[in-house]
C-alpha cells in the first residue's frame, strides 16, 4: 500500500504545495478547468469573506492529506 499527494501550483499564489485531488478546495477561472487553491490561501479568502458576511467556502479535513493510491 502507498500513500499519494498531488503536488502544483496553488491557482492565487502560484506556491507549490501536496494536496488530495479529491478533497482540495478548487475554483474555476475564466471558464478554465478546476484549479486547486492552497491552505493558507483559502483561509485567507474565509476570512475576507467573513468580513462581508459571507459563509466561509468549505475546506474538506483531508483535503491537504495525502490518499490511499487505490483511490486514484
Amino acid at each position: 500500500m502507498a500513500w499519494v499527494y498531488l503536488t502544483g501550483p496553488c491557482a492565487c499564489c502560484t506556491r507549490i504545495f501536496n494536496y488530495n485531488p479529491h478533497r482540495v478546495p478548487s475554483f474555476r477561472f475564466d471558464g478554465r478547468n478546476r484549479e486547486a487553491i492552497c491552505q493558507a490561501c483559502m483561509l485567507a479568502i474565509n476570512e475576507a469573506r467573513a468580513r462581508k458576511g459571507l459563509a466561509p467556502h468549505p475546506i474538506a479535513a483531508d483535503a491537504y492529506e495525502p490518499i490511499d493510491e487505490a483511490e486514484l
